[in-house]
């Protein structure tokens, strides 16, 4: 019987204790509160005050590749905080951090969500990674045009004339020691001859048939004769008339000519 009334009296001393431990020994109760914010490292902040971060905030991507060591895409900058429609948010001092590029997920976390990444080579990317032209951005130039200040080559010099003769023409004319010679003159040269001397070599003929003597006389071409053009002259020939005796004749053979 004793040994029961020293329990119970154990037991109630011992609720007795921890009722006064939570209520401050018999105080007025005092009112509960929430850590909202990390502990500034000097004295004791006061109750609602936030302390912003000393160091670094590092971010990872929920249910992405792990990067390195276990870490997906840390920056040592701000970005998007979760829940926030654009790359920016707010800090825990109520400033705002925009993450570089304006996507919600970090610069080096590849494959974030509202990005999407194709590897070099993969199907569908552009081999002209300038894209189409525009006018803002023409296409770049195939050929190389030419130098500036250069001429084109002068053509060829034309062929110098050249002229080329007919068989002559004879006629009678009305002295023994005269006849009428009619040459043709082509130029077959690229320039004209502009002048030039023309010889008949005139043979005295017997009444024989015997050929006595050759005489060469000369008379002024019919210049100019252009390129490619053709002329015809008809010359009077003449010899001294004591060298055709009476009862012979003359007769020209042959025609030669200079120019120039």
């Amino acid at each position: 019987m004793r040994k029961g009334s020293r329990a119970a009296t154990a037991l109630l001393a011992l609720c007795c204790t921890a009722v006064v431990g939570l209520t401050g020994c018999g105080g007025p109760p005092r009112e509960g509160f929430s850590a909202v914010g990390a502990a500034a490292p000097g004295p004791e902040r006061g109750a609602g005050e936030n302390v912003a971060p000393q160091s670094g905030v590092e971010f990872q991507q929920l249910g992405g590749p792990s990067a390195a060591g276990g870490s997906t895409g840390s920056s040592d900058t701000s970005a998007g905080f979760p829940g926030s429609g654009t790359a920016g948010g707010s800090t825990p001092d109520g400033a705002t951090a925009t993450a570089p590029g304006g996507s919600g997920s970090t610069p080096d976390a590849p494959g974030g969500p509202g990005r999407t990444t194709t590897p070099p080579g993969a199907p569908g990317t552009p081999a002209n990674p300038t894209g189409p032209a525009s006018p803002t951005n023409p296409p770049s130039p195939t050929g190389s045009p030419g130098k500036p200040g250069t001429t084109p080559p002068a053509p060829p010099p034309a062929a110098p004339a050249q002229l080329t003769l007919s068989a002559p023409a004879r006629s009678a004319a009305s002295d023994r020691w005269c006849e009428r010679v009619t040459v043709t003159f082509t130029n077959t040269g690229g320039t004209a001859a502009r002048s030039g001397t023309v010889s008949f070599a005139t043979h005295v003929i017997g009444a024989l048939g015997i050929d006595w003597a050759t005489i060469t006389t000369s008379q002024p071409l019919p210049a100019p004769i252009a390129g490619g053009a053709s002329k015809t002259q008809t010359y009077t020939v003449c010899l001294e008339a004591w060298r055709v005796p009476l009862g012979m004749h003359v007769d020209t053979r042959k025609v030669t000519a200079t120019w120039n």
